[in-house]
């Protein structure tokens, strides 16, 4: 036993773990305060347009979701202190990029910023795609944290404390969440455009705190078990690849995953196109985590006698009834009034949906886990489940790739409209969009319902043949 699971600290953990979940909600302040607005951020402070902005976004999210297995792995020869301390310097530079890039913009004179940013040459050069290296930095640090926070959790727990070890974890990771996505708003409204700049200082100083907290507090923990080498790493991947079984589970719950995936990719720019500027995407995307967090136990109770199968089959039916609602905001008219407080229909029904949308991963998520781990040859388990996430690694493209085009078909950027008319002529349609999400949705529970016949079927004819 290492020394941090023998030390004694607060609430019976070392200091080590209590440094890692605090960074950990730091991190994730900085995260999705930047990841909720990153397409805004590219499409008005630096002048791409919806398609631009969609697949920069989805192949940075992608990045996110498949490097950490591989960074993991790196980690684990570098050690964690060293892979944390590299992870937040990283982010750090990355982030304070994030900010300073559009000054340096400006100083060049092709945008000027304001509450509303005026290009002056912006959209035809070609050094605004100078981001594309910002965030690879930032994805690279982000992937570290990942494979590396969870590390150091498993390693700083014990087994009669590892339960209530993990749920802190998902507690620091839901308030870091909730805490990024509050600030935009006031941001927003206090400096319009010019708050997705100055974000990117809050999500710095949160990650500059956060490598200060790892260079005087974090003590190095080693990994139980043998450390996985890049080739058994790469060899896992393939072994993935190669069960079809997997594949086509994976290919399936990618449906899913671009649905939900359309909080960040379509909500936002949807949102504040269609219900204005005084809508506020951040704080309707915290419903989903805060949805997860109270349905999760009960839905997990209700499907215990169930399969894996059943119970995501239920969630996949749900989530075309959460694409329905979002598109279903266009029949109310006037406002919602709940209580004090009133919403745009589109904004109230966008709400529906997102409430929809973490009841169904309350269905599918932890079933997903188990199902995948079952696949996995006998003490690979681990290894598998960390090409796990390959589901969001494939809808993060897949789906912020196709918002794009479908915000540019359905609901484009007012600011490129003479006149708020010819805007809402271009925009009568706009609602279509949930239609394509709700067909997917449709379309992959469906698909579930086949795998899973077939997948029976398979396992009868091979209990059959081991009798």
């Amino acid at each position: 036993m290492n020394n941090n699971n023998s030390a004694a600290g607060i609430g019976g953990f070392p200091r080590t773990f209590w440094t890692a979940n605090f960074v950990e909600l730091l991190e994730r302040a900085a995260y999705y305060g930047v990841f909720i607005v990153i397409t805004l951020y590219l499409s008005r402070i630096l002048g791409f347009n919806d398609v631009e902005a969609a697949w920069i976004s989805g192949a940075f999210s992608a990045g996110l979701y498949f490097l950490p297995t591989f960074t993991g792995a790196l980690a684990d020869k570098m050690g964690f202190r060293n892979a944390l301390m590299l992870a937040f310097t990283l982010l750090s530079i990355g982030y304070l990029s994030l900010a300073l890039f559009p000054l340096a913009l400006e100083q060049h004179g092709l945008v000027e910023y304001g509450r509303k940013a005026t290009f002056t040459g912006l959209r035809e050069a070609d050094i605004r795609w100078a981001i594309i290296p910002i965030m690879v930095v930032i994805m690279i640090g982000g992937s570290f944290i990942k494979a590396v926070i969870t590390g150091t959790v498993a390693t700083t727990t014990t087994a009669a404390n590892r339960a209530k070890g993990y749920a802190i974890f998902y507690m620091m990771v839901n308030v870091g969440a909730f805490s990024g996505k509050t600030i935009v708003k006031p941001l927003r409204e206090s400096m319009g455009d010019m708050g997705m700049v100055n974000l990117n200082y809050f999500a710095a100083t949160m990650t500059f705190m956060a490598l200060l907290s790892i260079i005087f507090f974090f003590k190095n923990v080693e990994r139980s078990g043998e450390a996985k080498t890049m080739e058994q790493v790469l060899k896992a991947l393939w072994k993935v690849l190669t069960n079809g079984r997997l594949i086509f589970l994976i290919l399936i719950i990618t449906g899913f995953w671009m649905v939900q995936h359309q909080l960040y990719a379509t909500m936002p720019k949807y949102v504040l196109r269609m219900a204005g500027e005084g809508a506020s995407p951040s704080w309707y995307a915290n419903v989903n985590p805060f949805v997860v967090v109270c349905t999760v136990g009960a839905v997990t109770a209700l499907m215990k006698n169930k399969t894996a199968l059943f119970s995501m089959t239920v969630g996949m039916f749900i989530m075309p009834v959460s694409a329905l609602s979002m598109a279903s905001g266009n029949l109310l008219t006037g406002t919602v009034d709940i209580g004090a407080i009133s919403f745009h229909p589109i904004a109230f029904m966008m709400i529906v949906g997102i409430m929809f949308q973490g009841l169904a991963e309350s269905f599918i998520s932890p079933r997903f886990l188990e199902y995948f781990s079952l696949q996995a040859p006998k003490g690979e388990e681990g290894m598998y489940l960390g090409f796990s996430h390959l589901h969001s690694f494939i809808s993060s493209i897949l789906g912020f790739g196709i918002s794009g085009y479908l915000l540019d078909a359905y609901c484009p950027d007012p600011r490129k409209f003479a006149s708020h008319e010819a805007w809402q002529a271009a925009a009568s349609n706009a609602h279509y969009i949930w239609y394509v999400f709700a067909g997917i949705a449709l379309t992959s529970a469906i698909a579930l319902i086949i795998y899973g016949r077939i997948v029976n079927r398979l396992d009868a004819k091979k209990a059959v043949g081991h009798a």
